[in-house]
């Protein structure tokens, strides 16, 4: 029996293009938000470690400190992206007067008020990025109060997906979830199984 089945969750062959929002079940939103959140996080805790290391270990605790500034760097550049496709699926995919876009509206606050904190970040930390040699505290705190913005924004986009099913197509009762050694493609219908 096959155990792994790469192709179709790759394949946007048989998805109808929708602009911003990405293919008919592949939204270009979802995967582009791993990045500033996995870059935020790992930030914060970079910057606190070498709040922490600065006295024992201070080359260390510089890495630590540019390192976390690359990240936000990186981090706010993909989430330019997110937002855009992110007001893609609000704009087309969410209808007034109802909870999903109430929810929508929460999750797109709290991410806007992420990016301003992280823009405020990166512009402290790019006047003094030549004389720090570690995270002032006060940036470290900063950057920890953008970490639990990121994860309270993304628990909000994920409920979206997974308890309202927000840009979500189904599968139903689709052959994929029926015993077969047949991979089965969007808008393909599965042979016919003996």
């Amino acid at each position: 029996m096959r155990r792994f089945s790469f192709g179709p969750a790759l394949t946007v062959k048989g998805r109808k293009f929708k602009g911003l929002r990405g293919y008919k079940g592949k939204p270009f939103h979802p995967p582009l938000t791993d990045v500033p959140i996995t870059a935020y996080l790992f930030a914060a805790v970079f910057d606190v470690l070498s709040v922490v290391l600065h006295n024992g270990h201070g080359a260390v605790a510089t890495q630590l400190y540019r390192g976390g500034t690359w990240l936000f760097l990186g981090g706010a550049a993909v989430s330019l992206l997110a937002a855009l496709t992110g007001w893609a699926d609000w704009h087309r995919s969410s209808e007034p007067g109802t909870q999903a876009r109430r929810t929508v509206n929460a999750h797109a606050i709290i991410m806007i008020g992420v990016t301003v904190l992280t823009l405020v970040d990166l512009a402290l930390r790019l006047t003094s990025y030549d004389n720090d040699t570690y995270a002032p505290v006060g940036l470290a705190v900063l950057s920890a109060v953008i970490a639990l913005g990121v994860m309270t924004g993304a628990t909000y986009g994920g409920s979206l997906v997974f308890d309202y099913g927000f840009n979500v197509e189904t599968a139903g009762d689709s052959p994929v979830w029926h015993q077969s050694e047949q991979d089965v493609y969007p808008g393909k219908k599965p042979a016919a199984t003996e």
